[in-house]
């Protein structure tokens, strides 16, 4: 990962921590449950965008350099890690 995309992804989970511990007070001080289901929904769109960024970059690093090769274990290897992911998401 190029330190560019590194620190984009680093400043996303900043972000995301922070409204993190916005929801924790929120939770704490007895906050409407519905502004509290609000903050968390946005948590988890900014925790798809940052899973997109990442299989986007991994996606043109790791899994093309592998379709490349000549070797076949490299690029089932890496199909396999994807739909792993995938299947286990799908699941929940």
């Amino acid at each position: 990962m190029d330190s560019e995309n590194k620190q984009q992804l680093i400043a996303r989970l900043r972000t995301i921590e922070g409204h993190i511990r916005g929801v924790q007070r929120m939770v704490a001080e007895d906050v409407y449950c519905m502004d509290i289901l609000k903050q968390t929904r946005a948590i988890q769109r900014a925790l798809h965008r940052l899973d997109s960024l990442i299989l986007e970059n991994h996606l043109n690093t790791c899994v093309t350099t592998a379709l490349r090769s000549d070797a076949d274990a490299e690029r089932e290897r890496v199909l396999h890690e994807l739909m792993q992911v995938f299947d286990a998401t799908k699941r929940k």
